[in-house]
């Protein structure tokens, strides 16, 4: 498997996430749960934004567990943008390859116009996001993630402030760049429907107990009691 959680253990005060499972590469898994269960903190776990106190994380065998963020094959999206209004998209796509200076080094023109045609945005580049629609905003957050080539996609909710009929398209869009590239992703959710849209597979996350990945369908068609009275279908 290419992404491993082996007996994880993190903390955050009294709160206690624990977590053992593996993601193959190539895969697109949901994390369910309600608020506070823990989704975030696990993805800020796998990023390295927060160490565990016990348990291994590794990338295709490789022990990641104490890499920093910048070290690691993990790029983020998160529901803020964390795209800079003042600047263009260019400029913005600038510092997610040279976050230090924001200069452009040879071929990175290249990468950010072929990441912005990879989210259907070519001809972008020059815009700033008020110029933009919610939507084309959205696509050019994903294409800055993109563009630092790392093979581990991690999406915190990003599209929720999205309309529906938006937010299945990002997650279409996603799901065949991912596809296509052979990203893997894990996409944390509370609709089950963007579950079912977008992943095969799907962990829940209970009070900080995260489950082995199942069978999505399967999951949420004869889901165990606590994940029955989170969808409140008891």
């Amino acid at each position: 498997m290419a992404l491993e959680l082996d007996h994880i253990c993190a903390r955050a005060g009294t709160f206690e996430l624990t977590a053992t499972f593996d993601v193959a590469s190539g895969e697109r898994v949901a994390i369910l749960g309600a608020s506070g269960s823990g989704k975030s903190t696990l993805l800020d776990v796998i990023a390295g934004f927060r160490q565990p106190e016990a348990g291994v994380i590794r990338w295709h065998g490789t022990d990641i567990t104490n890499r920093p963020p910048a070290e690691r094959p993990v790029s983020i999206l998160f529901q803020d943008t964390n795209l800079f209004p003042h600047l263009t998209i260019r400029q913005n796509l600038a510092l997610a390859l040279n976050p230090a200076t924001g200069i452009l080094r040879k071929g990175d023109e290249a990468r950010i116009e072929t990441g912005l045609a990879r989210v259907g945005l070519s001809g972008f580049a020059s815009r700033r996001l008020s110029e933009m629609s919610g939507g084309q905003q959205s696509r050019a957050a994903l294409a800055r993630v993109l563009v630092q080539a790392r093979p581990v996609l991690l999406l915190d909710e990003p599209f929720a402030a999205l309309g529906p009929a938006l937010k299945d398209e990002m997650l279409d869009l996603v799901a065949g760049v991912a596809d296509g590239e052979g990203l893997t992703v894990l996409l944390v959710s509370h609709d089950p429907k963007d579950a079912r849209r977008f992943a095969p597979r799907s962990v829940f996350v209970d009070g900080g107990e995260v489950t082995a990945p199942q069978d999505t369908r399967a999951l949420l068609d004869d889901p165990p009691p606590s994940l029955r009275a989170y969808l409140g279908e008891m």
